[in-house]
């Protein structure tokens, strides 16, 4: 079993799950997800497609040795009794509507183990707390269910990621203060157009010795240089809803930039990744893999 690698791709690439760009079929987006070409490390969580991502990546890992690639996996909203509200998703297991702190952990295996079997796998290399709320990042019952997982054997690593919308920095670093001792990796959002506030949790990431994921390396496609100024997203693709002129502002902040990739050689998504890579505790990035509609390049 294997740590996280530099890179890893996330089942919410290809337009399926997220609603990012054009929605690719099956059988290619299992080609992008399958480990190899130096890319050997995968994402999913339970929640996206309520468990058809999951299933998907399952396909993409069938044959390839298990020694071979670094499986990381996220539970946390409760789409088996949760009723989804809109865009904001299906709520947190943590929901006094739905259950109290004496059922934490016993929902925290259930999904583990369901996520496993959907993926075909017996456990996670990483297994993340997805997207909690106040009390996922508080709550002792939650971080001793957490515990529990990783002393069945049912992940050998534990981590958290928090969601873009919940002024995650300060809540990050009081958790990673409760219960640092318990959380190995923590995935946050971070590149070079959006340091903020995704560098401010290194420092307490360094201090408790937690390594780091970064997620939307990419800036919401621009740094694969195909999102230009007047691009019409779909209606579903919630990049629709950052704020007006973000594609303007970081296209113009992004031709400061490329000097500097043609310079090395890089294009202008590596170079967003290798100043991901530059951070301290930084260990891993996460490119979303997007094709734009009418993009003259393919994903």
């Amino acid at each position: 079993m294997a740590d996280p690698g530099h890179v890893a791709v996330g089942t919410w690439s290809g337009g399926r799950f997220m609603h990012f760009g054009e929605a690719i079929d099956d059988d290619r987006l299992v080609a992008l997800l399958r480990p190899g070409d130096g890319i050997d490390t995968v994402l999913t969580a339970d929640a996206y497609g309520a468990g058809e991502a999951d299933a998907l990546l399952g396909r993409a890992l069938a044959g390839v040795p298990r020694a071979d690639y670094c499986l990381v996996g996220a539970v946390g909203h409760d789409f088996y009794e949760g009723e989804r509200d809109g865009s904001k998703g299906f709520p947190r297991f943590t929901d006094p509507h739905l259950r109290g702190p004496d059922a934490y952990a016993a929902y925290l295996r259930m999904a583990t183990e369901r996520s496993l079997e959907r993926i075909g796998a017996d456990a996670f290399d990483l297994l993340l707390l997805h997207n909690p709320d106040r009390t996922g990042y508080t709550s002792e019952a939650v971080w001793a269910g957490m515990a529990a997982l990783r002393d069945a054997g049912l992940t050998r690593l534990l981590g958290l990621a928090p969601g873009p919308a919940n002024g995650f920095t300060l809540d990050v670093i009081d958790c990673l203060e409760r219960f640092g001792a318990l959380i190995d990796w923590a995935m946050v959002i971070l590149n070079p157009l959006e340091p903020w506030p995704g560098e401010l949790v290194l420092p307490a990431a360094e201090r408790y010795g937690v390594d780091v994921i970064t997620r939307v390396v990419d800036y919401g496609g621009l740094f694969w240089d195909d999102v230009l100024p007047g691009h019409v997203f779909a209606r579903h693709d919630h990049r629709a809803f950052r704020p007006e002129g973000w594609v303007a502002a970081g296209r113009e902040r992004l031709e400061r930039m490329r000097p500097i990739a043609e310079r090395h050689g890089l294009t202008t998504l590596q170079l967003a990744c290798q100043w991901n890579l530059a951070h301290d505790r930084v260990r891993c990035t996460v490119p979303t893999l997007i094709e734009e509609p009418d993009a003259e390049k393919p994903i």
